[in-house]
């Protein structure tokens, strides 16, 4: 694994939580943090009508909570680490097609109990994003897996470089999240996925 990827692929592991993350961004040429790079496909056809749109492990407010956190740490600016220092961003909105990819993936990384951004069936964050009908210009994903609240996730995801730079990116201008609880047979209790993206 290169150093690119290393940086693109951080995880890290709490001992009382047994809590991870992990970060990806996706655009239409390698921007300065590495990772995958991707050309936007033609927008498939919306499946919206056919499955939930959210997933949210039955917190209250998980929308307006996430909105706030993400919001409040982007107007204030942050140090990601390794991938250097963000000035104030501006706010990202909430977004029904990013939430759909995102609720999509937690539900199967819990149904099927992995914990990757590549669906086991080989499926990545763009095609993903693209069956949702979202048409985008740049795109970036944290997961996470164990956070118990919207607080914990959000101090895991700024508190780890790639994580705390997909946030803090200003060319961000729309997110989606999702939260699944995970079940007897799970290795984790949650499994969330944050997808951000600047449409076309």
């Amino acid at each position: 694994m290169s150093s690119t990827e290393r940086r693109q692929w951080q995880g890290w592991y709490r001992a009382a939580g047994r809590a991870v993350v992990g970060a990806a961004a996706v655009g239409l040429a390698s921007c300065g943090g590495g990772g995958d790079s991707a050309t936007p496909a033609a927008p498939a056809p919306s499946t919206a009508g056919s499955a939930s749109l959210t997933a949210t492990c039955n917190l209250p407010d998980f929308q307006t909570s996430l909105l706030a956190r993400v919001n409040q740490a982007r107007a204030a600016g942050a140090n990601c680490g390794s991938e250097g220092t963000f000035g104030p961003a501006g706010p990202v909105a909430w977004n029904d097609l990013l939430t759909q990819a995102a609720t999509g993936h937690s539900q199967d990384m819990q149904a099927q109990n992995y914990f990757s951004h590549t669906s086991l069936d080989g499926r990545t964050l763009a095609q993903r994003v693209d069956a949702t009908g979202y048409r985008w210009s740049a795109l970036g994903e944290n997961i996470a897996a164990g956070q118990p609240s919207v607080g914990e996730v959000v101090d895991a995801w700024m508190g780890s470089p790639g994580h705390c730079a997909n946030i803090m990116k200003a060319d961000f201008v729309d997110m989606g999240v999702a939260c699944v609880p995970g079940g007897p047979g799970n290795t984790y209790i949650t499994y969330w996925t944050m997808d951000l993206g600047h449409p076309r």
